[in-house]
């Protein structure tokens, strides 16, 4: 009988190794598990970052490009109302004073 209960206590005791090294191998996945999530994070995170600067700097370049061309229409239309002005002076002179007379 002693032969059983010696026998019944070495296998709690190898049941509690098994148990309490299942419990640290589960520890230790968690730990490495946790440290992959934050290297993930990390990693999206910089992908994320250098996107948005991506995006920023293609939108800066599009908005100085269509500024650009804004102004160049600008001045394409102010000297074309300068050389019509130039040319035409006189005539809209009569026609403001012929209005005024008309009054």
């Amino acid at each position: 009988m002693e032969r059983i209960a010696d026998k019944l206590s070495e296998i709690e005791i190898t049941a509690r190794a098994i148990v309490e090294n299942a419990e640290e191998q589960k520890h230790l996945l968690e730990k490495e598990m946790q440290e992959k999530r934050n290297q993930f994070d990390t990693q999206m995170e910089q992908k994320t970052e250098e996107k948005l600067q991506s995006i920023q700097k293609e939108l800066e370049e599009n908005m100085e490009q269509l500024l650009n061309r804004q102004e160049q229409q600008n001045r394409k239309e102010i000297e074309f109302l300068k050389k019509d002005f130039k040319e035409h002076h006189t005539d809209y002179a009569k026609e403001v004073l012929h209005r005024i007379i008309e009054i």
